[in-house]
């Protein structure tokens, strides 16, 4: 099969790699439909050391299960299905508290023999947990945002969810990257009355306000933290949903965010110190997130994409072969493409 490998900063390659088998008898072999490039691919495309061995990547797809192994039940060859980012059994202790990301059985795409997403199949490990029927043909033109599920949406839906975004709140997100604009979609799924989008390219912001962003705002740092303040009357918003992960963007939000408000952090940080000191606590701001359960929202999350309310899919602006991906990745790096789609 073609996949695509990561040799180093700035190196992708597509090349012929194995074709996946079934291991284990919980295993499930897919034949990628779509995938896609996650912005969290950027970090190590950035910034990865040399290697001669290389990396598969991607960890969001969607597909056909072509195989099953004997212990799996719930799944048959011909089922269209998505798969959250990390597989998972779904039925540990970890998985019942809805920490799915903390599964016993689980684990991530592309590390440990497990193939990665970015491939024209893929061995899935604990598929009858991980992976979930789509109730649509493999040619509908839902495809695009039943992938979100998979990861974006489901991460936008958890800074929503854990920062306890609900009616009549006012709600920042940091960031106008394909997870931030999932997030506008999500603060207005939950309610939110006055949402902030803080970013500074133009064709995203426009798409955040057409996702439900009231008010955008492009400015940084101070001058940043002083507008959010001007558009909530001098007090800051209820809530803060950071999907970006440097210390800039903590500290706008801990600037901007009400006393005894909270700020849930989407973007792996990229920071090991931040300034969580006396005047944070002094404030009882609330902080929390951190890696989406993925695979707990998409049942909750499909209804609302089968039936149109929601579209993320639109955070897809590009799409490419798999024998492109390397272009894929450029493009995204300079900021040329939100989010690159990937077709099989």
């Amino acid at each position: 099969m073609r996949a695509a490998m990561m040799y180093g900063a700035g190196d992708v390659r597509t090349e012929h790699r194995p074709d996946p088998k079934i291991q284990q008898s919980t295993d499930a072999v897919v034949r990628t439909v779509l995938s896609c490039v996650c912005g969290s691919d950027l970090w190590p495309y950035g910034s990865l050391p040399a290697t001669g061995t290389g990396r598969p990547m991607g960890h969001e797809f969607l597909g056909v299960v072509e195989e099953t192994g004997s212990d799996v039940s719930g799944l048959e060859p011909g089922d269209l299905v998505v798969a959250p980012f990390t597989y998972c059994d779904n039925t540990c202790d970890y998985c019942a508290k809805g920490l799915h990301f903390s599964c016993r059985q689980g684990g991530r795409y592309g590390v440990d023999g497990v193939d990665g997403g970015q491939g024209e199949a893929v061995r899935v490990p604990q598929a009858d947990g991980t992976l979930v029927k789509l109730p649509v043909d493999a040619d509908s033109p839902l495809l695009p945002s039943l992938l979100t599920l998979s990861d974006v949406m489901g991460t936008g839906h958890h800074g929503a969810v854990t920062a306890g975004v609900g009616r009549g709140d006012s709600v920042l997100v940091v960031g106008d990257g394909a997870v931030g604009l999932c997030a506008v979609v999500a603060a207005r799924r939950l309610g939110a009355e006055r949402i902030i989008l803080m970013g500074r390219h133009e064709a995203r912001t426009d798409l955040g306000r057409e996702f439900g962003a009231t008010d955008v705002v492009a400015e940084r740092g101070e001058e940043g933290v002083a507008r959010v303040r001007e558009l909530t009357r001098g007090d800051g918003v209820d809530k803060v949903i950071e999907a970006v992960g440097t210390l800039q963007t903590l500290q706008t939000s801990l600037a901007a965010v009400v006393d005894g408000g909270t700020i849930s952090r989407l973007g792996v940080p990229q920071y090991e110190e931040g300034p969580l000191g006396p005047s944070t606590i002094m404030r009882n701001i609330t902080l929390t997130g951190g890696a989406s359960p993925a695979r707990a929202y998409i049942e909750e999350l499909m209804p609302d994409v089968l039936d149109g309310t929601i579209q993320p899919g639109r955070v897809f602006d590009r799409s490419y072969t798999v024998d492109q991906t390397p272009d894929a990745y450029r493009a995204m790096a300079d900021r040329r493409v939100l989010k690159a789609l990937i077709r099989f």
